[in-house]
């Protein structure tokens, strides 16, 4: 079973390639225009395990807005894409991680309907060049088009701190989430 994707979208405000590949090895190749999102994307490729290449152009001469929520939105397709019939999947997956004062928690069930909820709290507007409130928006975004349920939670005092440990438990409740443990559809309803 070869699990990859290759996605792309093209809108007057964004220009967005992502090659995905979930049984890789946290290769990465990414480029937003946005520094402190590639290190957010590089992060979460390296901790789940998953390969990306990513390449995106956008408006950010704007703002960062719609670059970040059309990455959270194509990311989502390919993930759809690439998973496939699910069969076989864990499906649902935690993780909890620590990064010096902050520590966060995701949960993720990837059973085909979306839904987001991440309580993320910044102090500053900005990390490095990165609107900090777009971050829960990429997490709905990504929540919406893969279609499952994501709940965040991260509490610290650096805001570069929370946010790279928000990407890490994303990336380790996903990287247990689509491991292939059985031969079944894990649910009740036969499809997911």
């Amino acid at each position: 079973m070869t699990r990859i994707a290759n996605v792309s979208r093209k809108t007057s405000e964004t220009d967005i390639t992502i090659k995905m590949n979930l049984d890789g090895n946290g290769i990465y190749n990414i480029s937003t225009g946005i520094n402190f999102f590639n290190h957010m994307l590089e992060s979460f490729s390296k901790h789940s395990m998953i390969d990306l290449d990513i390449k995106a152009t956008g408006d950010i001469e704007i703002d960062d807005h719609h670059t970040i929520e059309d990455v959270g939105i194509l990311l989502g397709e390919a993930f759809i894409q690439a998973i496939g019939d699910k069969k076989g999947i864990k499906r649902m997956a935690h993780a909890m991680v620590p990064m010096d004062e902050a520590i966060a928690t995701v949960a993720i069930d990837i059973g085909g309907r979306s839904y987001c909820n991440m309580n993320l709290e910044f102090k500053n507007e900005k990390i490095g060049d990165m609107t900090s409130d777009i971050i829960i928006h990429f997490f709905e975004s990504f929540s919406s088009s893969a279609k499952l349920n994501i709940y965040g939670t991260v509490d610290g005092v650096n805001d570069h701190h929370k946010a790279e440990a928000i990407f890490k438990a994303f990336a380790k409740s996903i990287k247990e989430a689509i491991k292939v443990e059985h031969d079944q559809i894990p649910s009740t309803k036969g499809v997911l």
